[in-house]
């Protein structure tokens, strides 16, 4: 694994679906909850909670949590366009960089992670953890949006697969 790249990775994935409800998966909270996250809070720069129908914007914070997942990811938005970009830090320094574009009948989500530490504990959690979450929730937001199906796992009886 010589060339490996342990810094960076990118998921792409087309979801028949149009730009702006995508755009808006990603940046409000009461959308980000139907795919992604048991509870997002976002705040503005005065620390003031945003409502969770109220799109984010450069400058921002953030709060999220998981079903089946003990702790809280907390970060900021380093960029939002408002239109196609989205910009924010994860996993402590890294950084998550959405870019959204129309082929054909679809929008293309690619998400790229970077800026991540190379140590042996973040080549595991970050690196190969992340990018196996991301994978999944990609998936999960192509499915919600495209059918309404939500696959995530929120049975505490059945932890440890791969939709939890």
């Amino acid at each position: 694994m010589n060339n490996f790249d342990w810094t960076k990775f990118t998921r792409r994935i087309a979801v028949k679906a149009n730009l702006e409800d995508i755009y808006h998966a990603w940046t409000k909270a009461d959308e980000l909850e139907k795919w992604f996250l048991s509870i997002a809070n976002f705040y503005d720069e005065a620390n003031v909670l945003i409502s969770k129908s109220t799109p984010v914007r450069k400058g921002c914070k953030y709060e999220w949590n998981w079903y089946l997942y003990d702790g809280t990811e907390s970060g900021s938005i380093v960029e939002a366009n408002g239109v196609d970009h989205l910009k924010f830090t994860f996993a402590g320094e890294c950084l998550v960089d959405i870019r959204l574009t129309i082929q054909e009948e679809h929008t293309i989500v690619e998400l790229t992670q970077d800026n991540i530490p190379t140590d042996e504990l973040s080549k595991q959690n970050i690196r190969l953890g992340c990018d196996a979450g991301w994978s999944f929730f990609l998936v999960n937001l192509k499915s919600y949006y495209e059918g309404g199906h939500d696959l995530r796992n929120k049975n505490s009886n059945f932890k440890g697969m791969v939709n939890s």
